[in-house]
């Protein structure tokens, strides 16, 4: 049996990466591909707001939001070890910025600095989050790229609030027994959609006719709906905001028929010109959400558009710039 070479990996002195934090490891931050990486260490979806951004007399290192609630989240960088200085400026930062999410990421944390994270997420509700990051840098040993990686150290408590309050299922004495069947029924798609390995990442799971799913930009997200009354299930995208109405037409005006080549179905186009609201939309008729008898059938149904939705839609709705919107002829004359 030939013999197995290996290398071995070491670590990196940040300094040698980034000579500084604010002009060079905080732009570096704020780029798309280290966003992404560092949400998918946060469990949710980031989209880049500003760097830099001033708060009174001091100025907040990176804001995002938080693509599935729209909520903000606020990043605060130190390239060594963490300091009372930086815990006071992530306090005042996130009520100047009003931040659900406050993320400090630093070389390596005091103790009595990650123990003030946990207490923050004790005492405030579930509305808010603290997350303690510890960056670190590693390469092969030898001239190999060198490689990111971002660990948590200190977590929010809604986190196992979360799993707790599903755990105890559907005894939620607020519930009524239908919001019990839509919360069942959002569960075991979910386990489908795990054991499936999808790449559809999920957020709070609901107990109404709606379950909510990011797509990477804010004021968009695609929903699966479900309605017992009138037998359907459906995937939406839906555009909100003083701009749904240019973006809808944008998709439909000059995408609608090669997205539906790449989708292989015709789908409803809802331009809903009462509200600041569209959506795209495709649905299953003749189908009882309460049959759970036919859920597995439902289940793969959703899950699988879904998927078709997020890929084809996603890169698309990423795209979008309502600067490119032209008002029809008629329009412009009136």
């Amino acid at each position: 049996m030939p013999k197995v070479e290996l290398d071995y990996l070491q670590s990196v002195e940040l300094d040698k990466v980034w000579e500084n934090e604010p002009g060079d490891f905080t732009p570096w931050l704020a780029e798309e591909e280290n966003l992404k990486q560092l949400g998918e260490t946060l469990g949710m979806e980031l989209e880049f707001e500003g760097q830099e951004l001033p708060v009174g007399n001091f100025r907040a290192d990176i804001l995002c939001r938080n693509t599935v609630d729209g909520s903000r989240v606020l990043i605060e960088n130190q390239l060594t070890r963490t300091d009372h200085p930086h815990l006071g400026q992530l306090l005042t930062y996130a009520a100047g910025l009003d931040a659900r999410t406050v993320v400090w990421i630093a070389k390596e944390f005091r103790e009595e600095h990650r123990a003030a994270l946990d207490r923050l997420n004790e005492i405030t509700n579930e509305s808010f989050q603290y997350f303690g990051i510890k960056i670190k840098v590693w390469q092969i040993v030898g001239n190999s790229a060198r490689a990111p990686q971002f660990e948590i150290v200190s977590s929010p408590n809604n986190w196992s609030r979360t799993v707790s309050r599903e755990t105890r299922g559907f005894e939620d004495k607020d519930l009524s027994e239908a919001q019990r069947l839509k919360q069942k029924y959002w569960s075991k798609l979910r386990d489908y959609m795990i054991q499936k390995d999808t790449p559809i990442k999920w957020g709070k799971l609901g107990h109404w006719g709606d379950q909510g799913f990011s797509i990477g930009r804010g004021n968009f997200g695609l929903v699966a709906r479900q309605n017992s009354r009138d037998n359907f299930i459906a995937i939406i995208l839906f555009m909100l905001g003083m701009d749904a109405k240019k973006h809808f037409d944008l998709l439909k005006e000059q995408q609608q028929q090669e997205i539906e080549d790449e989708l292989g179905i015709s789908l409803e186009w809802k331009k809903l010109p009462e509200g600041k609201q569209s959506l795209v939309l495709f649905s299953k008729r003749d189908t009882d959400p309460a049959n759970e008898v036919d859920w597995q059938n439902q289940h793969e149904w959703l899950a699988s558009n879904l998927e078709k939705f997020d890929e084809v839609f996603r890169p698309r709705v990423k795209a979008l710039n309502a600067d490119d919107w032209e008002p029809p002829e008629d329009e412009g004359d009136e």
